[in-house]
């Protein structure tokens, strides 16, 4: 764990050596690299060498101008796997993680082995309404970790919070005939009782030319946590045979060859 300058600016980051084939994960929004790498981490470093990053304005890593807004955090993603990992990586998002995996892939392609998506929404209207932002909700022990963790000023946690909640009103706004042109194995993950519309994930899943879907039950947009075994080994399974599904019964697949 170090900071390293990437786009010019100081990213708190992270790297898992072994060597399997790189893998980047990318944190969720409003979030970090820690509460997403204690679920990960564990399953996958003896199969993979895994890189992670908290991206600018969380975690560890300064608020920059424009972080938030999901080009610049595209841009960011891309910034670290030219600049750090150096080659193609299979790219496993949460949220707002797997919205900037998406995007990277789109803009691209060239850098991306494969997508493990969870609980994206690649447009503002793919999730249900969200109650309005009142910093009254943010608990005395989210303040104490971010006050420990940050180098931003801790008020400006709050800013921060409202600040998002305004883009995701209006972001991310991604055309599903990019979606379309992903032309790598892409796992769509999501909770049955997702933030994320069903509709929505299904019509990311049938965008894609090699999507293939899992939605996981007894769960919200918390799945990685609420069932963590689970969601783990479908992702270490997934990115461990990446060949073209042949099942008995294909509707919607065919044999490629």
């Amino acid at each position: 764990m170090k900071y390293l300058n990437v786009s010019g600016y100081p990213l708190w980051s992270f790297e898992w050596t072994n060597n399997g084939q790189a893998v980047l994960l990318l944190h969720g929004g409003l979030s970090n690299t820690d509460s997403f790498a204690d679920v990960m981490v564990a399953p996958l470093q003896d199969s993979f060498y895994l890189y992670a990053y908290d991206r600018a304005g969380h975690g560890r890593s300064a608020d920059q101008p424009g972080s938030f807004h999901f080009d610049f955090q595209r841009d960011e993603a891309i910034a670290f796997i030219a600049e750090v990992i150096k080659e193609p990586v299979h790219l496993v998002g949460y949220s707002d993680g797997a919205n900037i995996a998406l995007m990277v892939a789109i803009t691209r392609p060239d850098l991306v082995k494969s997508i493990v998506s969870i609980a994206a929404n690649f447009s503002a209207d793919g999730i249900v309404e969200l109650p309005v932002f009142d910093p009254a909700g943010i608990s005395d022990e989210e303040r104490t970790e971010y006050a420990l963790m940050s180098p931003d000023a801790p008020e400006t946690l709050a800013i921060k919070n409202a600040k998002m909640h305004e883009i995701w009103k209006v972001e991310p706004n991604i055309d599903i005939a990019e979606i379309a042109q992903i032309s790598v194995p892409t796992l769509v993950m999501a909770g049955d009782d997702d933030v994320v519309k069903h509709s929505h994930s299904i019509e990311l899943y049938e965008a894609l030319p090699l999507g293939q879907l899992a939605i996981v039950p007894g769960t919200s947009h918390g799945l990685v946590k609420e069932k963590p075994e689970f969601v783990t080994a479908l992702i270490k399974s997934f990115l461990s045979d990446q060949s073209y599904p042949m099942t008995r019964q294909p509707i919607r697949r065919t044999n490629p060859a």
